[in-house]
């Protein structure tokens, strides 16, 4: 494989095989692309000639579980040289509706660049800066596309969709408006530009193991 595409979502990533099956004029219509994994809970993966379309479900843990699996994948298949772009959508920052988020580095919720993990009983912090040259070649390829908005920005990773992420729609609330907003100013101050679930652990893994890897995220609302 060259490229090895990530998402959340199995159906988008299904999706996104069958759209590269078209775009990369293989044999076939690939309606009938076949999942790799099938038989099994963790996640759904599809093949579409050199790219390979994965899920891998929400937030840090999912991601973590398939990432050491395709890292292994990738290491008995002798596979040299791939890139590997997450792919999916965040809650932007600051940004046009419509924007795609390039991230140059994965940010925690205090705006740092790390990713803390607890190995036995030790707590270990990883660097989280992803590839600079990989972010600038994405956003030169946007250039190309009419009404594309992209913009190259930090990417914070919480560990919890709502109070983590500031909503206020939660079963649980324990701040106020003002508290929500103040907050977010103050990452946009420090360059965040979208927050999602993912970035901390898949920039460190794809650092650690000499992964080529970029984040796209496209902001909904």
């Amino acid at each position: 494989f060259q490229f090895v595409c990530v998402g959340g979502s199995p159906n988008r990533m299904r999706a996104f095989a069958q759209f590269m099956h078209r775009e990369l004029g293989l044999a076939g219509d690939g309606e009938d692309v076949a999942d790799i994994c099938a038989g099994s809970d963790r996640y759904a993966m599809y093949r579409a000639g050199p790219v390979l379309s994965i899920s891998h479900g929400m937030g840090i843990p999912s991601i973590s579980i398939m990432l050491h699996e395709l890292i292994k994948l990738l290491h008995h298949a002798k596979c040299r040289d791939v890139t590997i772009i997450r792919i999916g959508t965040s809650g932007g920052l600051g940004i046009e509706a419509g924007s795609v988020v390039i991230t140059d580095t994965a940010v925690d919720s205090s705006f740092q660049p790390r990713f803390e993990q607890v190995v036995l009983d030790d707590v270990v912090v990883r660097s989280t800066e992803l590839d600079k040259d990989l972010a600038e070649e994405l956003l030169a390829c946007s250039r190309e596309i009419p009404d594309f908005p992209t913009l190259i920005g930090h990417t914070m990773c919480t560990y919890d969709f709502y109070e983590g992420q500031g909503r206020l729609d939660g079963a649980l609330c324990s701040f106020s408006s003002e508290k929500k907003l103040e907050y977010l100013r103050r990452a946009y101050d420090a360059g965040v530009r979208n927050i999602e679930m993912e970035s901390t652990a898949f920039a460190a893994l794809c650092g650690l193991c000499g992964l080529k890897g970029e984040s796209c995220r496209l902001h909904l609302l």
